[in-house]
């Protein structure tokens, strides 16, 4: 043990520290994208041993991507969903590498209190990464509850699993826990929170909150966390699984976090066979840095600055009135290229760009989206539409979208517009989208060649329209207003 008096200049240079941060009006977040090292599928369930082991493995990864990141001056890093121990299981199965976790509430170290709650070595382990690095580490896990008769909801053998997020301070004390609310169809190892679950945490560098994956796409929890709980920071463990054209990782989370005025952390897991991938770190004016890798299964650390209270910041975009141009404007001519496509199963409809300039409206429903664009050259071997969709979507979820949409199509065949396409020729002199959305809730984003964003080359308007801020610089692949009628759920 150090004598005391070692100790207090220690303390002092702790103190000052701290103090320093509470002033600062930014702070250093980061994600790691994780290859996670997969469990052999199998139905019947490995040995608590074999499950640690497997874990342990994942859990070295991710120690070394965190302890880069503090190395690097980051307060916070995110870690993604299933990034400890993977997916491939079923209810039996995946209980050995499940632990109890308890409520924040209990105030609790696991680093140097282990055993407290119980057999609790990922806990531990987690704990410790973030007390021996000074940061707050955000984990996916799963947790463990039993239950009996006397519950009406006690599952038949007797105990409750929660694909779980925790997040430890830099002290390695247990400060949030939440239970995923809206499990994807695949996650029948899991039980659902009995209610969503709002959870939240104060920093010295601003108010987090968590959520989960599909958890993004609805009102509980998310729209929550934002507009009633005011956070300054999503903190988002993810195993997203890109779907172009609009529910590509960095696309749609880039556009939530613009959309909903907070900054969003997206740890994505790694696994290129199954279409994971894209991770990032996202302010409202767009993203700070991001990652989107389908070439190799290498893991990729993300450290950016941030404003610790984004709707302070100057640069924090104005409030939006989405239909307030559209709905004050004459339509725009229609023209004779009007046909339906498929996107993600549902039923668009869609009018060609016949020329290289020009202004069009297109309505579905209630919906009428605007568009005025000038091509820098109209191609022959390519083709872009202006794309509508207004009603209930059915396939993953259910759940209502108002979309208005310039994309390209896969070829010159009209039949293949709204299929997944990644690489594009076409450049635009300019563009501006607008609807007359029914809903405030609205998420912007425009996606060039190559799956790349378009930080600060666009801009939304306090009237509602979508504009290209400068002359794009790379060919674009879609321009998307994305609209989630979380009322009408």
């Amino acid at each position: 043990m150090l004598p005391s008096q070692a100790l207090l200049p220690a303390a002092v240079f702790a103190l000052a520290a701290l103090q320093a941060l509470q002033a600062s009006n930014t702070f250093i977040a980061a994600v790691y994208e994780h290859s996670v090292i997969l469990p052999h599928p199998t139905e019947e369930p490995a040995s608590p041993r074999d499950a640690l082991v497997l874990m342990n493995k994942n859990m070295d990864i991710l120690e070394e991507a965190i302890k880069e990141a503090a190395q690097q001056g980051a307060h916070i890093i995110v870690t993604p969903e299933n990034g400890i121990y993977g997916w491939r299981f079923t209810r039996e199965s995946i209980y050995p590498y499940l632990e109890d976790i308890p409520d924040p509430a209990v105030n609790w170290i696991p680093c140097t209190d282990p055993s407290r709650f119980g057999p609790a070595p990922v806990q531990e382990r987690l704990s410790c990464m973030a007390r021996n690095n000074s940061i707050y580490v955000v984990a996916n896990i799963g947790d463990k509850k039993p239950c009996d008769s006397s519950d009406p909801n006690c599952p038949s053998d007797s105990r409750y699993q929660y694909n779980t997020d925790v997040v430890f301070d830099p002290e390695g004390k247990l400060v949030a826990r939440y239970h995923k609310y809206n499990l994807f169809l695949t996650e029948g190892q899991f039980n659902y929170p009995k209610e969503p679950e709002a959870v939240t945490f104060e920093t010295p560098f601003g108010k987090f909150g968590i959520i989960t994956c599909f958890d993004i796409l609805f009102y509980e929890p998310a729209v929550v966390l934002v507009s009633k709980m005011q956070v300054d920071t999503v903190l988002f463990p993810t195993a997203w699984m890109n779907v172009l054209p609009f529910l590509t990782a960095v696309e749609f989370h880039s556009a939530w976090a613009m959309g909903m005025g907070v900054n969003v952390l997206a740890a994505n897991t790694h696994n290129t066979s199954m279409a994971m991938t894209g991770s990032g770190i996202y302010a409202p004016a767009g993203a700070r840095t991001y990652s989107y890798n389908t070439k190799t299964e290498d893991g990729h650390l993300l450290i950016a600055e941030l404003d610790a209270h984004p709707r302070l910041s100057p640069a924090s975009p104005p409030a939006v009135s989405w239909n307030s141009y559209a709905l004050s404007v004459e339509r725009f001519p229609q023209n004779d290229h009007e046909f339906t496509g498929i996107i993600f199963q549902d039923n668009f409809t869609f009018t060609e760009l016949t020329e290289p300039a020009g202004n069009l409206t297109l309505c579905q429903k209630g919906l009428c989206c605007h568009l005025s664009y000038e091509m820098a050259e109209k191609r022959d071997d390519e083709v872009y539409v202006l794309g509508v969709f207004d009603d209930l979507h059915i396939i993953e979820g259910q759940y209502y979208l108002q979309i208005c949409t310039l994309l390209k199509c896969l070829s010159t065949n009209l039949s293949t517009c709204g299929q997944p396409v990644e690489m594009a020729q076409t450049k635009f002199e300019m563009f501006s989208l607008s609807g007359t959305f029914g809903t405030s809730y609205v998420f912007p984003e425009v996606l060039y060649s190559g799956v790349q964003l378009a930080p600060g080359e666009f801009e939304v308007l306090n009237d509602g329209r979508l504009i290209s801020k400068t002359k794009p610089t790379k060919p674009i692949i879609t321009v998307t207003l994305f609209g989630r009628w979380y009322e009408r759920d």
